[in-house]
């Protein structure tokens, strides 16, 4: 089905960079949560209903040194990327809608907020998926067509997406190129919606995750899975790379420098596409129409 796909200018990867922002949508007793985020750098998780005002600052270290310093970065090298966003942290964030704005970058939904929605009754997840993207339309000026849940999503979340307007998703690890999916509508009608894969071997939460890398093992895997697949591409066709980052985990300035040398080593390469999630998705039915 992919044999038609073609990248602009003949480009043979496309790579996509994605930015979260989650930081001021985690859960919270101030917000009325049951109880707070984990401590995501230390892996200490409360069980109790407390507010935890030390990792709400870590949280907000993203907002207020991490963010700057990676959205001066990508506009140092000319990188647009996806930035994939808990509209509330966008609403109580405007200098990173702002960054968002200003830089050219496509305003994803990541939810309204930072939680569980894959708990949610019908009407509520329908509401909190309308209450994103209304949100973002907002702070952004720009109404999202993408979605990323956090972690999980229903078996109805891609038919209210579709219903909500959304023309594409990454709720999906399976592949190196995008697809179409079809979905099931209430009345019995089949509507499309394009899979965007993401991937979080080359996310910087590796350097959370046990067994977690150093700056230099993250960089070294990032750098050699682009290197592969740049090579791959122009052999076998269009393949894409995605690279998922956060603004208070390679935010941080002992690990920005592997970031730097990330984009100056991709920008330098002939043969990669790097876009957004939205032109990736579009390119894709531009290239390979919906056939049902």
């Amino acid at each position: 089905m992919t044999s038609d796909l073609t990248w602009p200018d003949g480009k043979t990867l496309a790579l996509s960079v994605v930015v979260n922002v989650e930081e001021g949508s985690e859960m919270t007793i101030a917000d009325g949560d049951k109880k707070p985020e984990p401590v995501d750098e230390l892996g200490v998780a409360l069980g109790i209903p407390i507010r935890n005002y030390v990792n709400e600052s870590n949280y907000q270290y993203g907002i207020r040194a991490g963010g700057p310093r990676i959205f001066r970065l990508l506009e140092k090298y000319g990188v647009t990327t996806t930035v994939t966003a808990a509209a509330l942290s966008l609403e109580r964030a405007p200098e990173i809608a702002a960054f968002i704005r200003d830089g050219g970058h496509e305003p994803c939904s990541h939810g309204y907020r930072w939680i569980h929605q894959f708990s949610f009754k019908e009407d509520k997840e329908r509401e909190f998926v309308a209450k994103a993207a209304s949100s973002i339309a907002e702070t952004c000026g720009e109404r999202p067509v993408g979605w990323l849940s956090r972690y999980l999503h229903t078996s109805i979340t891609r038919r209210l997406l579709v219903e909500e307007g959304y023309t594409y998703h990454m709720d999906d690890l399976s592949d190196d190129v995008p697809r179409w999916e079809p979905v099931e509508m209430p009345d019995g009608s089949v509507k499309p919606l394009v899979c965007v894969p993401y991937a979080i071997d080359t996310n910087d939460m590796k350097f959370w995750t046990a067994p977690s890398y150093a700056p230099q093992d993250w960089l070294d895997y990032a750098r050699r899975s682009f290197d592969w697949m740049l090579a791959e591409s122009a052999e076998q066709g269009p393949k894409m790379m995605s690279v998922g980052l956060h603004l208070r985990i390679i935010g941080r300035p002992g690990r920005i420098w592997a970031l730097e040398e990330f984009l100056r080593h991709v920008t330098a390469a002939d043969g990669v596409w790097i876009t957004t999630r939205r032109a990736i998705s579009e390119c894709f039915a531009e290239c390979v129409p919906w056939r049902g």
